[in-house]
């Protein structure tokens, strides 16, 4: 069984690395990105909820549109030409 030395040793070798690889964030081709980010206000949330919104109740009623022609779809178009 490991010393108790060894396991602070080692979790501190793990803090190292871990502080390391986090040192040069914001340094990379995305830091530009990352710094400029910021929270959106309730507006600017409301807005992009109403969008995204819109968005899949359209995506789905096309996808409900194609899934009704492909089951009555034929048998409607037999109806009316005969």
């Amino acid at each position: 069984m490991p010393e108790s030395s060894e396991i602070v040793e080692k979790s501190w070798d793990l803090q190292r690395k871990i502080e390391e690889r986090t040192k040069h964030i914001g340094k990379g081709k995305y830091g530009r990105v990352i710094k400029m980010a910021r929270k959106p206000t309730r507006e600017e949330y409301v807005k992009v909820t109403q969008i995204v919104a819109l968005g899949l109740m359209l995506i789905g009623g096309l996808g409900f549109l194609i899934y009704w022609i492909f089951e009555y779809g034929a048998d409607y178009l037999i109806e009316v030409f005969g």
